[in-house]
């Protein structure tokens, strides 16, 4: 089954009287995790939508970038967006299960806010709302403010940029342990390591532009370190 097929298993769900956050609890084991990943960044994407007050042509086109969705689910997905935007449940219930079908594994949760990232940088302007509503995703997804940094420095333009950020290292850490750090990020980058973590084969382009980061970060740092 499709993960756009259990798009429609979600509706159908709302369209029942339950919330569409007790929907994640249901996709806690793949294929079904691959659904739950493409349902949050439509679910998150919404809420995020609705703070920030509309819904912009560049932001449904950047979702349409993230995820090829086929022209006879596209009625299911404008659906699910526009019935997550009115649910009753707040964005931070649904953050909150989706922490928890992600338990122990903070690459699938990181891969996420990209998503929302990029989605929220489409029109071009970050927003304080987007800020505020990006800030509290991350805090409950368990990431910390230097994590938040990395995110905001990977797609917001003019945003503050420490590469030791971008890589996750302190600013003293031996070459060594920059260069694992490096490596790493690289590994985790990779098309079979993201949908190995839930990530539909449609998003793993999710990853280019970390991995243009970290290339980036590693080369100053080496070269600053001479």
């Amino acid at each position: 089954m499709s993960i756009w097929s259990r798009i429609g298993d979600a509706i159908a769900a709302l369209r029942e009287g339950q919330g569409l956050a007790s929907v994640f609890d249901a996709f806690r084991t793949p294929p079904e995790r691959s659904a739950a990943f493409a349902i949050a960044v439509i679910a998150l994407g919404a809420k995020m939508a609705k703070a920030d007050g509309l819904v912009t042509r560049d932001e449904v086109t950047a979702f349409r970038e993230v995820f090829h969705i086929p022209r006879a689910q596209e009625r299911n997905a404008a659906k699910l967006f526009n019935l997550a935007r009115t649910d009753i449940a707040g964005f931070e219930e649904y953050a909150t299960r989706i922490r928890a079908m992600f338990e122990g594994e903070s690459e699938a949760l990181s891969d996420l806010m990209e998503g929302l990232f990029y989605i929220a940088m489409a029109d071009g302007t970050y927003h304080p709302s987007e800020e505020e509503f990006l800030r509290r995703v991350a805090e409950i997804f368990g990431f910390d403010e230097r994590r938040f940094r990395r995110y905001r420095a990977l797609f917001v333009p003019g945003a503050e940029r420490d590469p030791y950020d971008v890589l996750g290292v302190a600013a003293d850490a031996p070459l060594g342990e920059v260069r694992a750090a490096w490596r790493q990020m690289v590994r985790d980058s990779h098309p079979d390591r993201m949908m190995a973590r839930g990530v539909p084969e449609e998003a793993v382009k999710l990853a280019e532009r970390r991995l243009i980061a970290a290339n980036r970060a590693w080369e100053e740092i080496s070269e600053a370190r001479g």
